[in-house]
């Protein structure tokens, strides 16, 4: 993180304060629906969960450790690594909440009548086990051992004094960045991802050419929902790339061209994009998909307006798709 612009500091943490307290309530809310409404309790919605939680935790402890970070105490070594490997975590722990989405999309609509066997609530707990599970193993990476401390210590006089100035780069090494974080866990995902929901348009497409061509209005109305939420989980994806790949790019720049300085600036930008990516995914349910914005309603009208239904199981379970 940039650390050279003293004049921005201020801004700087005003706007991550600004995107936490957007993201945390957020996306407790998005938890909250699917814990009170029944027609959101399925695998689809297990795993935008997962990635409400790992939103959460973003604003409610990535934020302020890269508020610590950019104004960079002096902290011992495996201190600062501790700090800065969250971020790391819960960046790849949404890359896979993304990916199981993506593949259960997609047996949604390539086996429709065995879907509900094949996926079944105790798998998509496993699945979300092991997304975390892996997360944690390539977040954690660092502290086994692939960090700077080397260049740390030679860079010091004294070996044994390992209190540095706690910035993501005097601690992280680039290269477990580039090639490791970046080119093996979030761009061939990314690339997979991209690859499963055109073939879930395709094959909804087919689908419906073909239920349309029998007059066969009720595979018809279930592939039309299919579609409307695969385009709304794909354009959460979309969001996802757009706010994370300026970083890593800029990320690639400065590795592979040391001698090229990015404006410090852009580096700005692209962090603020990293961590408001957290807050846009409830805006995108609120607005794309029927079943969270009714729910969110409810619970607004219940808990804070003081109207509305206080029987939060009178909420409609029908047309869990939408």
């Amino acid at each position: 993180m940039p650390h050279d612009i003293s004049g921005f500091q201020a801004a700087y943490i005003t706007i991550e304060v600004l995107i936490a307290l957007v993201s945390i309530p957020g996306n407790i809310l998005v938890i909250w629906a699917v814990k009170v409404n029944q027609a959101l309790r399925d695998a689809t919605f297990y795993f935008i969960v997962s990635l409400a939680v790992a939103d959460v935790a973003v604003g409610a402890l990535v934020i302020p450790l890269a508020i610590i970070i950019n104004i960079g105490p002096q902290i011992h070594f495996y201190s600062c690594l501790m700090v800065a490997c969250p971020v790391l975590i819960l960046t790849e722990s949404s890359i896979l909440a993304l990916l199981a989405i993506a593949v259960d999309r997609y047996l949604r609509v390539k086996i429709p009548m065995r879907y509900k066997s094949v996926v079944t609530p105790k798998r998509a707990g496993v699945a979300i086990a092991c997304c975390w599970l892996v997360s944690f193993l390539v977040g954690l990476t660092p502290m086994f051992g692939w960090n700077n401390l080397k260049e740390v210590q030679e860079a010091n006089s004294n070996q044994s004094d390992l209190t540095i100035s706690c910035q993501f780069e005097h601690v992280i090494s680039m290269e477990y960045m580039v090639y490791f974080n970046f080119f093996v866990w979030v761009l061939p995902p990314l690339l997979l991802m991209f690859v499963i929901y055109l073939e879930v348009f395709k094959i909804i497409r087919r689908q419906l050419n073909k239920k349309v061509a029998s007059s066969a209005t009720d595979p018809e109305r279930y592939y039309g929902k299919e579609l409307h939420i695969a385009k709304s989980l794909a354009l959460v994806l979309f969001l996802f790339a757009v706010s994370w790949l300026p970083l890593h790019t800029r990320n690639c720049v400065s590795f592979f061209c040391p001698s090229c300085k990015t404006p410090s600036i852009l580096t700005y930008i692209a962090i603020f994009l990293t961590h408001g990516n957290s807050a846009m995914n409830p805006i995108v349910y609120a607005f794309r998909i029927k079943k969270f914005r009714t729910t969110f309603l409810q619970i607004w009208n219940q808990y804070f307006y003081c109207k509305g239904d206080k029987n939060m199981n009178n909420i409609d379970n029908t047309d869990i798709a939408i």
